[in-house]
């Protein structure tokens, strides 16, 4: 039982709120009602979000790449270096990163994450005795965490447009589809042992990582499951397929497959004003990553474009360089406002703009994963969170301002509580995990650079 002194449901703000949990899931909300012995109290309750987009492993890299070496720097020069980082990562250090990154996101406030899976084989591109070895070690992440998990296997089989051979970093990604199926066979086996709210989907990494052919005999694997892409991240990828397949990126997709409910695309920052209303009618969720597209200068994504005709988004860490819920909500906002130079952009219409994106990305954030959350309803996953609305920050806020004040003027130290499918995983600001999870990572990240 959960007691809040006040709690965000479906039909607006309610008080004295009781939750009920049971086998992960929501089983009552009571609102009017006095607290009982026994009953985990918190001071205001809100649906917890889902983290769509996240490369774990980047986290050992964040504050490596902020040096300015000779020539334009971009997206292209870091991701060298990601390559060369890589040629040292162990199993065991891949599984105590992906253990911080999901501690860290549950103490900023998101209950599950899609890990996007695309590091397989050893360096050099040889495969581990066992084929999924490395979607096991996320596999043990999740479970030393409680975070819940869209395991998202990557399929890449080449190393750019127009079927370049795989190089360097890239060995350790590449599988053909026959493999790619194997592996996802194997692990969907392996995520057996973990918690019933565990998804298993796939994710083609790019449309410069595969091909026509092979994307369309990949994307029956996922059974219905969620199905996740790299789309128009970079003006220099759309320059390229466009080269190759004689059309713009998410124009060739739209086209050629038709993505739909089930497919989250991500970044889709380099689109026209067509592109943009099609992806965003067609149901695909668009895959936001604010901190890190503003640190690879990737650019704004169309806000007010994706809105005005009804799409659907959530938010993703990416990268990993900063994980922060709070940070990644203003984010998205303010680099419409700079673009634009405009305020209150990420609404359609008049009202709360932390509202509309708080809870926008709630309800496009489990759709992307497919979760059962989103909201505090019975019947939903138990993915809460509860925040501190008498922290400095917000004590000033009526009911009508808090998400406001959440988005724009909270630090992540507000997040007081995290329930993950129930798992009651942060308590008082604190992971339950911290003490063992924090060590793991340290030695790891110290054996990693080690001679770097």
């Amino acid at each position: 039982m959960i007691f809040a002194r006040c709690a965000l449901l479906p039909s607006g703000w309610a008080r004295d709120v009781r939750v009920t949990v049971s086998e992960g899931r929501i089983a009552g909300v009571l609102p009017g009602v006095r607290a009982e012995v026994g009953d985990t109290r918190v001071d205001t309750l809100l649906p917890a979000l889902s983290n769509l987009h996240s490369h774990a492993f980047q986290r050992a890299m964040a504050g490596m790449t902020e040096y300015r070496a000779a020539g334009r720097e971009s997206f292209w020069t870091w991701r060298e270096l990601m390559y060369r980082f890589l040629d040292r990562l162990t199993p065991e250090q891949m599984e105590a990163i992906a253990a911080m990154v999901f501690l860290e996101m549950q103490e900023a406030g998101y209950a599950a994450v899609g890990e996007f899976h695309y590091v397989h084989h050893q360096p050099g591109g040889a495969r581990y005795d066992d084929i999924a070895e490395l979607s096991v070690r996320i596999f043990a992440a999740a479970s030393a965490t409680g975070i819940g998990l869209t395991h998202l296997p990557v399929l890449y089989s080449y190393g750019g447009a127009g079927q370049k051979p795989l190089a360097g970093g890239q060995l350790r990604f590449g599988n053909e589809v026959a493999a790619f199926a194997e592996l996802l066979a194997v692990a969907r086996r392996a995520a057996g042992g973990l918690p019933a709210d565990t998804v298993v989907g796939i994710a083609p990494h790019s449309l410069r990582a595969t091909a026509p052919e092979e994307l369309a005999d990949a994307l029956p694997l996922a059974g219905g499951a969620p199905i996740h892409i790299h789309i128009a991240e970079q003006p220099q990828e759309v320059a390229d397929i466009s080269a190759w397949l004689g059309a713009r990126p998410v124009e060739w997709l739209l086209d050629n497959v038709g993505p739909g409910p089930g497919w989250c695309a991500i970044h889709a920052t380099h689109m026209t004003d067509d592109e943009t209303a099609r992806l965003a009618q067609s149901g695909t969720v668009a895959g936001l990553c604010p901190i890190t597209e503003a640190n690879l200068g990737d650019g704004p994504f169309n806000g007010p474009g994706w809105i005005a005709a009804g799409g659907a988004f959530g938010l993703g860490s990416d990268s990993n360089v900063r994980i922060s819920l709070v940070e990644e909500l203003r984010t998205l906002e303010y680099s419409q406002r700079l673009r634009d130079l405009e305020r209150n952009v990420m609404v359609s219409g008049q009202g709360s703009v932390g509202a509309a994106l708080y809870t926008g990305a709630g309800r496009g954030g489990a759709q992307a994963i497919g979760r059962e959350s989103g909201e505090i309803a019975a019947g939903r996953l138990a993915d809460l969170v509860a925040i501190d609305s008498g922290h400095p920050a917000l004590c000033a806020l009526g009911d009508a301002q808090l998400l406001d004040g959440l988005c724009f003027a909270a630090p992540d130290s507000v997040v007081t509580d995290l329930w993950s499918a129930g798992r009651h995983a942060v308590r008082g600001g604190r992971h339950v995990a911290r003490d063992t999870v924090v060590p793991a990572y340290r030695r790891a990240v110290a054996e990693l650079v080690a001679g770097l």
